[in-house]
C-alpha cells in the first residue's frame, strides 16, 4: 500500500519529493494538480510512481464528482481534511484490491486525456482559420 501524508498546504512552502495538490474549497473541490493551489491539501508520497498512480485516482474521483457529497458550508463549500483523509484512504484501499484493473483504467484515462487535448488544439486551429476567413470579408 502506498504510504502518503495529507497536510494543509501552506503558502510559499516548498515541498521536496513527490506530491500532488488537491483543491479543498469551492465547487471544484477535490481537483488534483501537480502545482499548488491557494486553498489545497498536499499529499506527499515516497515515490514518483505512487504519486502518479494517486494523481489519476484523485482525478477520477474529481471527474465523477465524488467529493460533492462531502462538501460542507453554505457560501463557499469545502472539504474537511479529516473527511478527505478518511475517504481518500478508503478509495486507495479499494483500488489496491484490484490493482491490475486500476492500471488498465488509468492507462485508458491517460489516452482519453491526450485525445481530448488533441481535439481541443484542433478546435482552436479551426476557430483561428475561421477568423482569418471572416477577416478577409471585413477588409
Amino acid at each position: 500500500m502506498p504510504n502518503f501524508i495529507v497536510k494543509t498546504h501552506q503558502k510559499d512552502t516548498i515541498y521536496l519529493g513527490n506530491q500532488i495538490f488537491i483543491l479543498n474549497k469551492g465547487i471544484n473541490s477535490g481537483k488534483p494538480q501537480k502545482e499548488p493551489f491557494t486553498n489545497s491539501y498536499v499529499i506527499i508520497f515516497s515515490s514518483e510512481e505512487d504519486a502518479e498512480m494517486m494523481y489519476w485516482l484523485a482525478y477520477s474521483l474529481w471527474q465523477m464528482r465524488f467529493w460533492h457529497q462531502h462538501l460542507i458550508g453554505s457560501v463557499i463549500p469545502f472539504i474537511r481534511i479529516k473527511c478527505f483523509q478518511t475517504e481518500f484512504d478508503h478509495k486507495v484501499t479499494k483500488m489496491l484490491s484490484d490493482f491490475e484493473q486500476h492500471k488498465k483504467d488509468i492507462h485508458a484515462i491517460k489516452e482519453l486525456e491526450q485525445q481530448k487535448q488533441h481535439l481541443e488544439t484542433n478546435i482552436k486551429l479551426i476557430n483561428e482559420l475561421k477568423k482569418c476567413i471572416l477577416f478577409r470579408y471585413c477588409h
